[in-house]
């Protein structure tokens, strides 16, 4: 499975860089992983939309607070059921400060949230990938996720 997460704009802070490439790594275990930092959601829809024939090339989740909340056995479940059924690759994409704009998320295929409580885009970058590392874990029977 090819697994991209994207986000728009430059990290500033360090601690954020090192648990992003942690939890990139993790991921790297079980999928081809890409992360991205995008400069803008025009460089998004072309590195996650569509080709110029207006063909998908790969399933677009935005990560939206209007989007649907999924626990973790659901994001597995989804996560799972893509690798299975969809060859295309699979895009998390967290936007800009002010959010995605109504183009942009009509262009998704799945607006998804993290919750009700509004996060800095960098730490829910952090949470996403850290979801996604559970998410495979629970798909493989791993341990990290029991008694959680």
């Amino acid at each position: 499975m090819k697994l991209k997460v994207a986000w728009i704009g430059k990290t500033k802070e360090p601690a954020i860089t090192s648990l992003t490439d942690e939890y990139l790594k993790r991921l790297s275990h079980h999928a081809e992983v890409d992360g991205a930092a995008l400069k803008d959601e025009a460089a998004l829809l072309k590195s996650c939309g569509r080709d110029v024939r207006g063909a998908t090339r790969i399933t677009l989740v935005l990560l939206d607070g209007c989007g649907q909340q999924l626990s973790s056995e659901e994001l597995a479940k989804f996560v799972g059921n893509h690798q299975d059924r969809n060859p295309l690759p699979l895009c998390f994409a967290i936007g800009p400060a002010n959010g995605f704009s109504d183009s942009t998320r009509k262009a998704a295929d799945l607006l998804l949230s993290l919750g009700k409580m509004t996060l800095p885009h960098e730490l829910a970058r952090v949470v996403l990938l850290e979801q996604l590392y559970r998410a495979f874990t629970i798909l493989k029977g791993h341990p990290y996720h029991v008694g959680h």
